[in-house]
């Protein structure tokens, strides 16, 4: 008989040996690891990693690396990536381990699937299940998107890294490197940008971002910002800074249109994407969860601004996208760019719902697509400590768009080593070191300057640059074989001061020209910086067109001595200005000056009125005026250079507002007068059939004044096409002084053109523009009605020079072809009104060159 104290024991010893399992399983598992390519050995980001048969999961950053923690009991990790073979593997439950993946492509999968048949079926749209679920995508935007939320905020982490791509080891071995090999970095031949490359530019920011649905607001403070830096002699840094965030722009595949290039690209789930776009359901992966159906998208037309590639689709209810592959295809009508692939990655949220976790976009341009030396370029931007619902103090959303600390550029390698969520890569390491090394060689430093003379147009001597070189030669009929010098002083001299310049000299008139004018920037910045706070003095003694719109001290560019039909109209002035302009975070900003003007006429131009019967010859005419300009372009962007700043286009429409106030007797002015000119201008997006720029203004002179300061509308008989002149309309043609004018020019951006087979391949784009003026001369300020007005010029004949618009509205209109050679604009501009002035002209050929992507 056994003993009554066996039982309860073998009770015990029961419940301990079903206890072992959870106290082993009870001790934390942490896996963590690195996943590359097998084939390449390059780090692979967006890979899922989770512990198999479980609900936790991550995916690798920028360089491959995950970290996975458990409290439950877990016993392998599954690793998928769409493309790859899925790795599976054994862990050690309840201890840190490190385990890295190497996965290996999948070429079943990633192998084209080629149907052949007698009759090739025809793609439709109809009773198509990739086009009911791409539609179901769409339908559930809203609700995947950030404006979801009622406040949503995170971390985000950008860095953009431009190389010299595709380089031969012939200029790799070029004298100007023999001691800075160490330069160059190598990547794999089959990836993008080429083998060796050279590192030329890197950007790092932190930044904390805060969105607030109502009323609407997105905000973003930069804490931390670290960028490569160049001799300001030869590079601005803040405009290089600027030129490629534009190229660089933020990829929301939500939104119907995405920026790219200064271009707008259809996204593949906007609204109307399946009427230019295909759709192929071309995987279903249903070893993740949740479950994913990828979906592949191509052009229909293959050289229209479209993306194609792959997305993954979420099949539980929300249809969210859970990864997107976006490439451009070889037809596509964008220049430069040899290749492109940005990737999106998407975490599930705490709400059920998902948001981007991971971008990255690259790219690699170059003068040849197939071939030669370029520029590659990569931005990644990680988002972290994403909360939502957590509504921050008023003060946070207040201010601008994008706000930037105040000591964000001074953190150093410690903070960024702690802070940095992201390791660089070992070509990215040493790059902010490595270009200040190579800016101490001096063959280096002599090609920056001949680069800075060809592109900025000025030779920089440290405190002074000469220039523009443009301008150093002209030719017009009054002033002969014209020769100019001048320059203006850079920020090595000062950053508060600035003094420009210049002297010409006329041959056939013998005269000399002067200009000078002195800066004081009152907010210690370039006064070309956003926001501009500065007062300008200047004086000008030279020749001017009436009615010739351009630069204030680049009226002689050498362009500008080729004119067509009778241009020998001039005056001489002199002209004094005082400024004021104040700009605001908001990009609202006032302009107060005080100008003092004499104008002179010149060359075939005379001034000349009737008194007591008999004719009277004016000298000169003097004015002195007062004028207060408003101006608001909201979310204005600029091409910020150290000694210029170029307004980037955008969607933004921006409002102008100006009062003149003419005083007699102020500085020996003649007349008093008042003017009123308001003026909007906007871009209109218009996705696939490309943008609009259009230009509305109206002005009101009050007064009795002679025709030389009524308004004379800005004409053009130079053959390049100006877009803010009228380009068949003559010099000194038409004035008014009351108008109205609407110019509308639009950018097909190839839509026609792309689809005829013979002009495809030559990338060439549509454009119309139509320009109206409507306006008059008050029968005060007509000198018909009253001789002592300044009576309007007539030509040596005896025919008639300037008139009013009384008789109806001024219109051209034209029609041309751009990316020309990817750099020249040709239009045919038809005049519709007015044909029956003498020497007006019908038809004419204009030419513009612009570099765009």
């Amino acid at each position: 008989m056994k003993p009554l104290y066996i039982k309860p024991f073998v009770k015990i010893i029961a419940l301990l040996l079903m206890l072992i399992p959870s106290v082993i399983f009870a001790q934390q598992t942490e896996i963590k690891g690195i996943v590359t390519d097998a084939r390449t050995n390059e780090t692979m980001s967006a890979v899922t990693v989770n512990f198999e048969g479980t609900t936790i999961g991550a995916s690798t950053d920028n360089n491959g690396k995950y970290t996975l923690i458990a409290d439950k009991p877990v016993t392998r990790i599954k690793v998928s990536f769409i493309g790859y073979k899925t790795v599976v593997k054994e862990i050690v439950p309840g201890k840190v381990q490190t385990i890295n993946i190497a996965m290996a492509a999948d070429h079943q999968v990633l192998a084209e699937v080629v149907v052949k048949s007698a009759k090739r079926a025809k793609y439709t749209n109809k009773n198509n299940p990739a086009v009911e679920l791409i539609r179901k995508v769409i339908a559930h935007k809203n609700q995947n998107r950030i404006e979801n939320y009622d406040y949503a905020e995170y971390k985000q982490y950008e860095k953009m890294s431009f190389y010299l791509s595709d380089l031969t080891e012939k200029f790799k071995q070029k004298k100007i490197f023999k001691n800075y090999q160490f330069l160059f970095a190598e990547q794999d031949s089959d990836a993008m940008g080429g083998k060796i490359l050279l590192p030329i530019y890197m950007e790092e920011k932190l930044s904390d971002n805060y969105f607030r649905k109502a009323p609407y607001t997105k905000k973003q403070i930069i804490q931390a910002n670290k960028q490569v830096k160049y001799d300001e002699n030869f590079v601005d840094n803040e405009g290089l800074k600027a030129y490629f965030n534009r190229m660089y722009m933020d990829i929301e595949i939500y939104d119907n249109n995405i920026p790219l290039l200064g271009n707008e690209l259809l996204s593949p789930i906007a609204d109307g994407a399946p009427a230019f776009y295909k759709f192929f359901i071309t995987d279903t992966i249903k070893d993740v969860s949740p479950q994913l159906i990828e979906l592949s998208f191509t052009p229909r037309n293959t050289g229209d601004m479209l993306f194609q590639g792959r997305i993954y689709i979420t099949m539980d209810g929300n249809y969210a996208v859970q990864r997107a592959v976006l490439t451009v295809n070889k037809n596509i009508n964008l220049n430069f760019v040899r290749q492109m692939q940005t990737t999106l990655a998407f975490e599930k949220t705490e709400t059920g719902k998902y948001r981007l976790s991971q971008s990255d976009l690259k790219m690699d341009f170059g003068l040849n697509k197939n071939k030669g030396g370029g520029v590659y370029g990569e931005r990644v931007v990680l988002i972290n400590n994403f909360e939502v619902n957590k509504p921050r103090p008023q003060y946070v959303y207040n201010g601008p768009a994008q706000m930037i600390a105040f000591n964000a550029s001074e953190k150093g390698d410690e903070f960024w080593k702690a802070n940095r969520p992201d390791t660089l890569k070992p070509q990215e390491a040493n790059i902010y070191k490595n270009i200040d090394s190579l800016q101490t060689i001096a063959s280096f430093k002599r090609t920056m300057k001949l680069i800075t003379l060809f592109v900025a147009g000025y030779d920089n001597l440290g405190p002074f640059e000469v220039g523009p070189v443009n301008t150093f030669y002209q030719y017009n009929p009054v002033e002969g074989f014209r020769l100019r010098l001048g320059g203006r002083t850079t920020t090595t001299l000062s950053k508060r001061y600035y003094l420009e310049t210049y002297g010409a000299y006329g041959f056939k008139d013998d005269k000399f020209k002067y200009f000078l004018s002195g800066t004081y920037s009152i907010n210690d910045k370039s006064i070309y910086s956003f926001p501009q706070d500065y007062v300008r003095a200047s004086i000008q003694h030279d020749t001017k067109i009436p009615g010739l719109e351009s630069q204030f001290v680049q009226e002689d560019n050498f362009l500008m001595s080729f004119k067509r039909g009778l241009n020998e109209i001039y005056t001489y002035n002199d002209v004094f200005r005082l400024d004021y302009v104040h700009e605001y975070l908001s990009h609202f900003s006032y302009k107060i000056e005080l100008k003092s003007w004499n104008q002179a006429p010149a060359g075939a131009l005379y001034f000349h009125n009737t008194l007591d019967g008999a004719p009277n010859v004016i000298n000169d005419l003097q004015t002195t005026e007062v004028m207060a300009e408003l101006r608001y372009a909201p979310h204005e962007k600029f091409y910020q250079g150290k000694l210029y700043r170029i307004p980037i286009p955008d969607k933004y429409p921006i409002f102008t507002l100006r009062y003149q106030e003419g005083i007699k007797g102020l500085f020996k002015g003649q007349y008093n007068y008042q003017q009123v000119t308001a003026n909007i201008t906007k871009r209109f997006y218009l996705s696939q059939l490309g943008f609009t720029d259009v230009d509305a203004e109206g002005g009101y002179i009050f007064n009795k004044l002679p025709y030389p300061l009524l308004d004379i509308h800005h004409a053009n008989q130079s053959y390049s096409l100006q877009l803010d002149s009228y380009n068949m309309m003559n010099y000194l043609e038409f004035v008014s002084d009351h108008y109205a004018s609407v110019n509308i020019d639009h950018h097909f951006n190839g839509f026609f053109f792309n689809k005829v087979p013979l002009l495809q391949k030559l990338k060439l784009r549509e454009v119309v523009s139509f320009k109206s003026l409507w306006g008059g001369v008050r029968s005060e300020n007509n000198p018909a009605n009253d001789p002592s007005l300044l009576q309007f010029p007539v030509a040596g004949d005896g025919k008639p020079i300037t008139y009013t618009l009384n008789n109806g509205p001024y219109m051209e209109t034209s029609a041309g072809i751009e990316n020309i050679f990817k750099v020249l604009r040709v239009d045919v501009v038809r005049r519709l009104t007015y044909l029956d002035h003498p020497d007006a002209p019908k038809w004419g050929v204009r030419a513009r060159v612009l570099v765009q992507f």
